[in-house]
């Protein structure tokens, strides 16, 4: 009997959580707030400008249009990729808005909107480095390849490398820190962020496949089995394109070469 108890509370609060989730909109509306997920250290997406303590980035703007789209306030969940679905299944935040790249273990936690920007991978080492001088460099023995915990790079790497060895960096180190202590020799990375890499230090140098490689779809994340909000999501990303006011964003960022037409 206390087993069937038991058994009956669990599935009860299960179900209370689904209806919860499955009413995501009328839930903000209701708190008079949107809840994003973001990651603080994401150039040009979801980037806190050290200069002035700011948020910055195309998801950022995004952030504040949709907020302004549903008449509410809009709040700032930090988080990381690591970290990030939990968020989002917990109702910590209503959505993931900080160019989260769509893949299948993803996809079985949470809905992707349509996608808006798609990336391929890049390589980052310093200009220092006599190791890594071009691409073909990266997959050799004794070279230490950086990925952050949690992206998209983690799962591509571990199927691509043959000869390196991985280190998946976990916050709140950084992959910078790594390549600077010469604990790594270089970190891959998406076009936003090592464009910024090559803006903000000199010390970095972005190195290129020699054809296509780690395309990624990049979207925003909310919570499953809520297809109201998830409408709702996909027609103001579609409003963006129409107004104009995603392009204009995307290249005030520097990021209008991945942006989907």
């Amino acid at each position: 009997m206390a087993q069937s108890a038991t058994g009956d509370a669990r599935a009860s609060a299960e179900a209370q959580a689904r209806a919860a989730t499955a009413d995501r909109l009328s839930a903000i509306r209701g708190r008079g707030a949107l809840l994003a997920c973001i990651w603080p250290d994401y150039f040009a997406i979801s980037y806190r400008n050290p200069r002035n303590n700011e948020m910055e980035g195309l998801d950022i703007d995004m952030a504040r249009a949709l907020a302004s789209r549903l008449q509410v306030r809009l709040r700032f969940v930090e988080t990381n990729f690591g970290e990030f679905l939990d968020r989002v299944e917990d109702g910590s935040c209503d959505i993931a808005m900080m160019g989260v790249g769509i893949t299948p273990a993803r996809a079985l936690r949470v809905a992707f909107s349509k996608p808006y920007m798609a990336s391929g991978t890049y390589a980052v080492t310093t200009r220092t480095n006599t190791r890594i001088q071009s691409w073909a460099d990266i997959d050799s023995p004794g070279t230490v390849v950086a990925v952050a915990a949690g992206t998209v790079m983690e799962p591509l790497m571990r199927e691509t490398l043959r000869q390196a060895e991985l280190m998946v960096v976990v916050p709140p180190r950084t992959r910078e820190s790594e390549i600077l202590s010469g604990r790594a020799d270089v970190f891959m990375s998406d076009f936003p962020y090592t464009r910024r890499m090559v803006l903000m230090h000199d010390w970095a140098r972005v190195i290129e496949p020699p054809r296509r490689f780690g395309d990624t779809l990049y979207a925003y994340a909310v919570p499953r089995g809520d297809q109201a909000w998830l409408n709702e999501v996909n027609a103001f990303l579609e409003s963006t394109r129409v107004d104009g006011s995603l392009a204009r964003s995307a290249q005030r960022h520097g990021l209008t070469p991945i942006m989907l037409p």
